[in-house]
């Protein structure tokens, strides 16, 4: 998935046997979505050396989930590039995420935070206290914009922005509204795809996550000002760096 994750654990350590599968989880979801992967599921379908229709159930099923996004965001996230190449990146990681929090949980473990490229789902508190995580600055990426405090309430946070891969998100508009948008969410499925679709939709997709969905939302426009949802700004402690 091109970038790293990590566990930090405030309850009782796994086994060996428990992180290895979460390793493997990983490993798996890699080798079948990656584009970067010429053997890989989707790097198939995309040179047009297997039909969609001949693709794998779980390939099928993940392109089922995106195409619901798509139109549960009224566009603004898609599965498919502008060149018409199949592209799941959008779902795959917090899928992959998603999955692994299963596995922690199914070995019992409570009281842990997963991070993979800076999008995080969580379970329950660090030594009793809530969960504080940082949210980095779009113009300085060795500095903070922002801190929040998450218990496993909102299990997931997801950014979505510009100031580290670009302009890797197709827009809506010629003049986007944000630069970088977090979200938190109930899940990490919900959050990591609204908050790319509020990065591509603006301003009129944001205002619909939060009715829709319920998400807490903080955004960077292009001025550098920031949005805040009303919870964001008082349910998670939000403390601007």
């Amino acid at each position: 998935m091109g970038t790293t994750a990590s566990i930090r654990l405030a309850g009782r350590t796994p086994a060996a046997g428990v992180l290895a599968a979460v390793e493997a989880c990983f490993a798996g979801y890699d080798e079948q979505f990656s584009l970067y992967r010429a053997d890989s599921e989707i790097s198939r379908v995309a040179r047009g050396a297997l039909a969609l229709p001949h693709t794998s159930e779980s390939f099928r099923d993940m392109y089922a989930e995106a195409l619901h996004w798509r139109s549960a965001t009224r566009d603004s996230f898609s599965p498919h590039r502008p060149d018409g190449v199949l592209d799941l990146s959008g779902v795959v990681k917090a899928k992959a995420m998603d999955a692994a929090a299963a596995l922690l949980g199914e070995a019992g473990l409570t009281d842990w935070l997963l991070n993979v490229g800076g999008d995080i789902v969580l379970d329950g508190r660090c030594a009793g206290a809530l969960w504080r995580v940082g949210v980095v600055d779009p113009d300085d990426r060795r500095s903070l914009l922002c801190t929040l405090d998450l218990d496993d309430g909102r299990r997931g946070m997801a950014t979505s922005g510009t100031s580290e891969r670009g302009e890797h998100v197709w827009r809506n508009s010629l003049t986007p509204d944000y630069r970088q948008v977090t979200v938190v969410a109930d899940d990490i499925v919900t959050a990591d795809v609204l908050a790319t679709a509020i990065l591509a939709g603006g301003r009129e997709r944001l205002d619909e996550a939060v009715d829709e969905f319920g998400v807490d939302v903080i955004a960077v426009d292009a001025d550098g000002g920031v949005v805040a949802t009303a919870r964001m700004r008082h349910a998670h402690g939000f403390s601007p760096a």
